[in-house]
């Protein structure tokens, strides 16, 4: 018998060398997380009638090798077998209907403990990228995440969680709205936790996964496989922990695991759209054990966040294309402004812009961009008219409405109508003139001064600047 990284196969039988070498080649290549997560759970069986076929104890891991490694796997047994032998590629239980009766005259792969081998194990050194991990993205790492007040405690905790620092709160659950940067920091924290302990495991999957992966293994008779897949992870890490809630037997099995790996010691991350206790109908034992740990808000990204998160994916997507990617201010201002809902929404837009003009993008006028987005922006635009922003403004500031039209000049009323103006300004078509009227027949010069007034003041007032973000994002719904 010879030993291949916990996989053990008998040395006369051919194709059991050929898949030798293979998987020599496939572990290097996918990683040692992926390899052992997948392939080294398959069983490769030579059958009496001539046929080789490698089996997967369920249909998951036979559809992830079929998306991710079948391809390559075709090549390599083209490249080692001399005999130029076909393999096919089954579930068990696909496996057990179609043979029946025949005989399987070699089993060739049975797995093992991966520890005791005799091939060395190939993982990621200190200091490198650990290899590829299914549903991870590479570009999601600590190093293009960009902090800032709205999310500086949220990167703090998930550093210091990545860096499998002792104290630790468990489980660590984060929460905000959808494009608020919880994908981004999960895969951060795998990668960098793969790269600080090579020899943990970590697994990295979304809610969505967990429930399918777990729906397949109930089907396939393949439970034990799932739970032990997921309860010797030294971190797990599940995206979107709400999309389970209200689905009552993937709860349980959620919660089992939960509590098995915390009793264990283990670390435990989610992220979710709202806090656990607001996540109603999830299963209130599973909810209580959410809340338990550390729940870590991420806020609405604010201006100056944006602006840097706009920088660095310029200079990103400049290196991507080969060039010296530049914009004019008054361009990332507008986006900055325009797009404060959703950072993927924001980037797309820079996307968008640089997609279209390359390297030329840092001779893109305001107008220009305008025009390139202007689909985009009527897709997502909302009507709002100056009554809106002055009954928004009004109730913000505690006022009435009829203060903002008033000829009240105490700052307690001056400055929530130079807000509303600068609002009317910067969310309608409306003409400065038209402004001045709609706040009691005032004169267009009137509403330039508040437009610039509230713009010199808001960069140095971080609670004015709050205050209309704030209303931006309830005007624009």
């Amino acid at each position: 018998m010879t030993s291949l990284g916990g996989l053990t196969m008998p040395s006369q039988t051919p194709a059991g060398a050929v898949w030798i070498k293979a998987c020599l080649a496939l572990r290097r290549e996918l990683g040692e997380a992926a390899f052992g997560s997948w392939l080294a759970q398959a069983a490769l069986r030579e059958i009496a009638d001539g046929r080789i076929v490698l089996v997967t104890p369920t249909g998951v891991a036979r559809d992830w090798i079929r998306r991710n490694a079948w391809r390559r796997i075709g090549e390599l047994w083209a490249e080692y077998d001399p005999q130029g032998r076909s393999l096919d590629l089954k579930s068990r239980m696909e496996f057990e209907s179609d043979t029946g009766g025949l005989d399987v005259i070699a089993e060739a792969i049975e797995v093992l403990d991966p520890v005791a081998t005799d091939a060395p194990v190939i993982a990621p050194t200190p200091g490198t990228r650990p290899g590829r991990v299914a549903g991870l993205q590479e570009r999601f790492t600590f190093d293009s995440f960009v902090p800032g007040p709205a999310n500086e405690f949220a990167h703090a905790v998930a550093r210091r969680v990545a860096s499998w620092a002792d104290g630790h709160f468990n489980p660590v659950v984060f929460h905000s709205a959808y494009g608020f940067g919880k994908t981004h920091l999960l895969n951060a924290m795998a990668w960098e936790a793969m790269r600080a302990a090579p020899e943990k495991r970590v697994v990295y999957l979304s809610a969505e996964r967990f429930l399918s992966t777990f729906v397949r293994s109930v089907m396939d008779r393949s439970t034990a496989l799932f739970k032990e897949e997921l309860r010797t992870a030294d971190l797990l890490l599940i995206d979107d922990v709400h999309f389970v809630a209200g689905k009552q037997s993937t709860q349980e099995e959620l919660f089992h695991t939960l509590t098995a790996l915390m009793e264990d010691g283990r670390r435990v991350v989610f992220s979710a759209d709202r806090p656990p206790a607001q996540i109603t109908e999830m299963d209130a034992r599973l909810r209580s054990h959410l809340s338990a740990g550390l729940v870590c808000g991420i806020e609405p990204a604010d201006r100056t966040l944006r602006m840097g998160i706009l920088e660095r994916k310029l200079v990103a997507l400049g290196r991507q294309g080969g060039f010296n990617a530049t914009a004019r201010p008054e361009v990332l201002q507008f986006l900055a402004d325009r797009f404060t809902d959703s950072v993927r929404e924001l980037e797309g837009a820079l996307n968008t812009l640089v997609a279209r003009m390359g390297a030329q993008v840092g001779g893109l006028s305001l107008d220009e961009a305008q025009a390139i987005l202007r689909p985009h922006l009527r897709g997502a635009e909302k009507r709002i008219t100056i009554d809106d922003i002055q009954k928004a403004t009004s109730e913000h500031f505690g006022l009435r409405q009829a203060d903002l039209v008033s000829e009240r000049r105490n700052r307690s009323v001056a400055r929530p109508r130079q807000a509303a103006m600068w609002l009317a300004k910067q969310l309608t078509t409306r003409s400065l003139p038209d402004i001045g009227r709609r706040f009691g027949g005032r004169d267009h010069t009137t509403v330039l001064h508040a437009v610039r007034r509230i713009e010199a003041l808001k960069a140095d007032d971080p609670q004015l600047s709050r205050d209309l973000e704030a209303l931006t994002r309830k005007l624009r719904g």
